[in-house]
């Protein structure tokens, strides 16, 4: 996510009040919140199916290059993402496509960038013999049939995650998933954010979820993504039990993030292994390592390896989504902007999503990694809290178009939900009840299922309007 809040400088961190001052700056006034998305897609192999080697991925960033859209972004000699003025392409592990857009002002400038972003690299994987899934899971290909993206971080991340976990390297390489950036005003408006996001992740993985199909089979979830990030590594992934507090603030992140023990500093462009026994960044702060003190670009680099549900950023970003088809592509910004961004659609939210504790939540989250929109929740279903969710979402789009006098609602990119919340059958659900036939009738099953080979809604549905 191109964010200007980002942290880049070296300057020594001599107390903790600088890393609140972090969060503390990436406040902003409600007339300026935006609305990010980053959405990972898998790469695949048109005739097979299996993921794409990284040659081939690298020479589809070399082509996406050269129209003059992006500039390279290299380690060493490897091609391994591209950036460029409103956009970014990067890669995960196992050479997902992660496309990053410019927090807009609303969902149309979101929409206009992804449209013209995705139709170029649409266009390019078909003239390669690849195609392009929003799908949550890697259906067919085995871990170690996945080429590892060359990039030097992974050498020291992956044999740490055989230590924390027993799917770490799954979640690297196997997973893509769906993110929404959010703003706030002020630290209060903030950790109420953070505690319903994270009241909402059960609801967004039963409502989005695309990823029952692993190594060829269904896996007896219909989120196995979810599955995946609970076995990966606890000191970093799942909820922050620190929201149970009401008085939770930005010093609470602080601290959760000082215990999480550190994967590496970067100096001069190389990684320096942090992993040979658990080392947070408490001790880093206080004391050092190999002659090294801890820097802001050091606590901005260990922030990005924090994997909760909800994390800081600066800005809030919402994690549970699988990746999505692409009439789906923004439907998870859609929801949270209507909920998150008016009081009275936020207040009812919340009254309906909370729940006691972050242990209620976590039953309620694997209950809908399994169960979808049938998972219970309080005295009914997930069903009955999407149903609940999405009116407000459309209530809290329509005014947000009202007070900034716009002609049209956003409310528009929530048209695809209807049929999953009404029909309470999830995309993962629609899969699997087409999910037979040889390999070829399996990958016609995915295009038709989760493909971008055609990229609604069209361009004309969406506004030039940006910060």
């Amino acid at each position: 996510m191109l964010t200007p809040h980002k942290i880049k400088d070296d300057a020594l961190i001599t107390s903790r009040d600088q890393l609140i001052h972090f969060f503390t700056a990436g406040a902003r006034p409600e007339t300026e919140w935006g609305i990010g998305a980053e959405m990972e897609m898998l790469v695949l192999d048109a005739k097979t199916g299996e993921a794409a080697k990284f040659s081939r991925i690298e020479t589809l960033l070399a082509a996406l290059a050269k129209a003059g859209d992006w500039q390279d972004l290299r380690e060493g000699s490897r091609l391994i993402g591209l950036q460029g003025q409103h956009s970014s392409i990067t890669l995960e592990p196992g050479g997902q496509f992660e496309l990053s857009g410019r927090l807009c002002i609303d969902l149309f400038c979101n929409c206009r960038d992804f449209n013209q972003h995705i139709a170029k690299v649409v266009d390019a994987c078909k003239k390669l013999g690849l195609i392009l899934l929003g799908l949550g899971t890697q259906p067919f290909s085995r871990l170690n049939e996945i080429e590892w993206a060359p990039k030097s971080r992974y050498d020291i991340m992956v044999p740490y995650m055989q230590k924390t976990g027993d799917m770490g390297q799954r979640m690297m390489k196997q997973s893509a998933g769906f993110q929404v950036n959010l703003d706030f005003s002020d630290e209060a408006d903030c950790m109420r954010k953070l505690r319903l996001a994270q009241a909402l992740a059960p609801l967004l993985y039963g409502l989005f979820a695309n990823s029952p199909i692993m190594d060829g089979q269904p896996t007896g979830f219909l989120t196995t993504r979810g599955e995946i990030w609970s076995r990966t590594d606890p000191d970093r992934t799942g909820l922050l039990p620190f929201l149970d507090n009401p008085d939770a603030g930005f010093a609470d992140y602080v601290e959760y993030a000082l215990d999480v023990p550190m994967y590496f500093l970067s100096r001069k462009g190389e990684y320096l292994d942090l992993t040979q026994r658990p080392f947070t960044f408490r001790e880093f702060l206080d004391s050092g390592h190999a002659g090294h003190q801890a820097t802001m670009s050091d606590g901005d680099l260990h922030l990005s390896t924090l994997f909760p549900e909800v994390r800081l950023r600066p800005q809030i970003e919402v994690r549970s989504a699988d990746s999505l088809p692409p009439h789906l592509v923004l439907a998870v910004a859609a929801l949270l902007k209507g909920l998150m961004y008016d009081k009275e659609s936020f207040q009812t939210a919340w009254e309906y999503c909370q729940l006691d504790s972050t242990a209620e939540i976590e039953i309620a989250c694997r209950n809908a990694w399994r169960q979808g929109l049938h998972a219970p929740w309080k005295d009914g279903t997930l069903q009955d809290l999407a149903r609940i969710c999405l009116a407000l979402a459309r209530n809290g789009l329509d005014q947000q178009k009202s007070r900034k006098c716009q002609e049209r609602s956003e409310c528009h990119f929530l048209k695809g939900l209807d049929t999953l919340v009404e029909g309470s059958v999830t995309l993962a659900e629609q899969l699997l009840q087409n999910w037979q036939g040889d390999r070829q009738e399996k990958i016609k099953i995915l295009i038709a299922h989760c493909g971008f080979f055609d990229i609604p809604p069209k361009p004309a549905d969406c506004a030039e309007t940006q910060f």
